[in-house]
């Protein structure tokens, strides 16, 4: 890395953000899936910052026992403060703790990024709603503890409201599932939280056409009639998914990997999906002036599911970085249209956008 780390430099050159660092990570045998979502955590900045801010203020998580949470804070703390501008780090403790913690990430076969991901973001809210749990019963007065009792419910029946954590800040939206019966124009709503959305894709589609498909509506009959409480009955119905509430940073995850009930099973799906530098939610929001910029994009290389490689690209400060385990080399703008896919079913080019990650634009839309 050091040549390409100072090759980076003199690319740079006085556009070098000051005090930002561009640093590769070492790749375990099989970590690329992990280097590559923590390289677009890194710069995805409203979370670095808070996971950082969070550590500096909880100086116990370092003294306490290990987890994901502390060992992730350690990582970008060692990156943060570098002396050096780019180099190689290698994120040995948190992959350690990442294989103790989920035996689904300790072999040596190839890893779903999407599913780490997932189960990280998961993983980081548990560790955090147990802190504050644990604050909480550390600051309340003994008669409080013993008045509510295991249970530490409110008073007349209330419900505690639940926690809402920086990485809900961060990346969770609400979606709203409406059911409209088609008897008696009944409407029944569900709203359901989330950390991403899995979109199904097309060739030669666009993002929002696949979220157009998303929101798009569905008539539920014949076998999949719909229980309405006001008829008391099975009816025809209208169904439809919409975003509630978009998050401040959305994750999307294109379905790359399809089950094929004639082949038994996976296949890559390597369509041509075009993904905007600046995206409009509009059909399928509730609130339709959400902007969002494109910051990062982890991609799959290869053309199965069961093998292959990860790399991710960055946006930083304006400049596009590609991250590729231990190597780090800035690229052109235009550059990122060659990850959209192939228009062809067999084609040469197998780097795909996989996971695409955008933070909302202007403050319309800050927690």
């Amino acid at each position: 890395m050091g040549a390409s780390g100072s090759k980076l430099e003199k690319a740079l050159g006085d556009q070098f953000p000051e005090g930002e660092r561009y640093f590769g990570l070492e790749n375990f045998g099989n970590t690329c899936y992990c280097n590559s979502v923590l390289q677009a955590l890194y710069f995805c900045v409203p979370f670095r910052e808070q996971l950082l801010e969070f550590y500096a203020n909880n100086k116990n998580l370092a003294d306490g026992e290990e987890n994901l949470l502390s060992c992730l804070a350690d990582l970008f703390s060692q990156i943060s403060s570098q002396k050096k501008k780019t180099g190689v780090i290698a994120p040995k403790r948190f992959v350690q703790r990442l294989k103790k913690q989920n035996e689904l990430f300790r072999s040596y076969m190839h890893q779903d990024a999407h599913e780490f991901l997932n189960f990280l973001l998961n993983e980081l809210v548990d560790i955090l709603e147990k802190e504050a749990k644990r604050k909480e019963e550390e600051t309340s007065p003994p008669s409080e503890k013993a008045a509510n009792g295991p249970n530490n419910g409110l008073p007349n029946g209330a419900e505690k409201k639940p926690l809402k954590t920086w990485v809900h800040k961060n990346f969770q939206g609400i979606l709203t599932n409406e059911t409209r019966c088609l008897r008696c124009e009944t409407v029944t709503a569900r709203d359901e939280t989330f950390f991403d959305l899995s979109l199904d894709i097309e060739q030669n589609s666009s993002i929002t056409s696949c979220l157009k498909n998303f929101s798009s509506m569905e008539t539920l009959n014949a076998e999949d009639k719909f229980c309405c409480d006001k008829c008391c009955s099975l009816q025809e119905a209208q169904k439809r998914m919409k975003i509630k509430k978009p998050p401040h940073i959305l994750v999307i995850h294109l379905k790359r990997f399809k089950y094929i009930e004639q082949l038994g099973r996976y296949k890559k799906l390597s369509y041509r999906v075009v993904f905007p530098l600046e995206l409009k939610l509009s059909d399928t929001v509730e609130d339709s002036d959400i902007e969002y910029s494109l910051f990062a994009v982890v991609v799959h290389v290869g053309s199965g599911p069961n093998h292959g490689h990860y790399v991710s690209l960055v946006k930083s400060h304006n400049h596009w970085l590609f991250f590729d385990d231990e190597n780090v080399e800035m690229i052109d703008e235009s550059a990122v249209q060659t990850f959209f896919g192939s228009s062809q079913e067999y084609s040469s080019n197998t780097d795909h956008g996989y996971i695409l990650f955008y933070e909302s634009i202007g403050s319309g839309n800050k927690n």
